[in-house]
């Protein structure tokens, strides 16, 4: 895969691309006030409101956006590795 003239792996490009939707979707998905994210062992509980403009984000939201980053970091290295393992066969 060439970005800019250059050479990429694969999974390079699609964790990056899973990392900016992650970012994206987990900052629009902010919760307005009671939810909960249980992945396993893992129970993330937020309490709060949107965040307005100019709003500084609490440490709830917070944890909840960069669990959605990671899923999508993840999603984004499993494909990547999918597709480096189809353009090599």
């Amino acid at each position: 895969m060439q970005v800019f003239n250059r050479s990429l792996n694969a999974p390079i490009v699609f964790v990056l691309i899973g990392l900016l939707a992650g970012a994206l979707i987990g900052y629009a998905t902010i919760p307005a006030e009671r939810s909960a994210i249980r992945i396993g062992p893992i129970n993330i509980e937020t309490q709060g409101q949107k965040p307005s403009v100019g709003d500084e984000l609490t440490n709830a939201q917070t944890q909840h956006v960069l669990m959605i980053v990671l899923i999508g970091g993840l999603i984004g290295l499993g494909c990547g590795f999918v597709v480096q393992r189809r353009t090599r066969i």
